[in-house]
């Protein structure tokens, strides 16, 4: 387990925040490991179902990477490059 908080909202029903939390592990398994981008890409539209605005989104990637250094918007572009490969990000 990390050493951080991942970036959530108390607001967030229960069901909500378990997952946008699957969305930070995704992003770290892909940064870390490697994970299939076409689950990565479903967690993500899971994810934008919780997190609809893009100024939301923007708010808690910048935060997510400020801790993890893992950027959410860098790793989306890679998935949505090749979404029937694996995504490993260089790190």
């Amino acid at each position: 387990m990390r050493d951080y908080q991942y970036p959530l909202d108390l607001d967030w029903t229960t069901d909500e925040m378990v997952i946008v939390m699957d969305m930070w592990e995704k992003l770290e398994q892909a940064n870390e490991t490697n994970i299939k981008a076409e689950e990565f890409l479903r967690t993500y539209q899971k994810f934008k179902t919780v997190v609809k605005s893009l100024g939301e989104e923007r708010r808690l990637g910048r935060e997510f990477e400020k801790i993890s250094g893992y950027s959410l918007y860098h790793t989306l572009q890679e998935a949505k490059k090749n979404p029937k490969g694996r995504l490993k990000m260089k790190g």
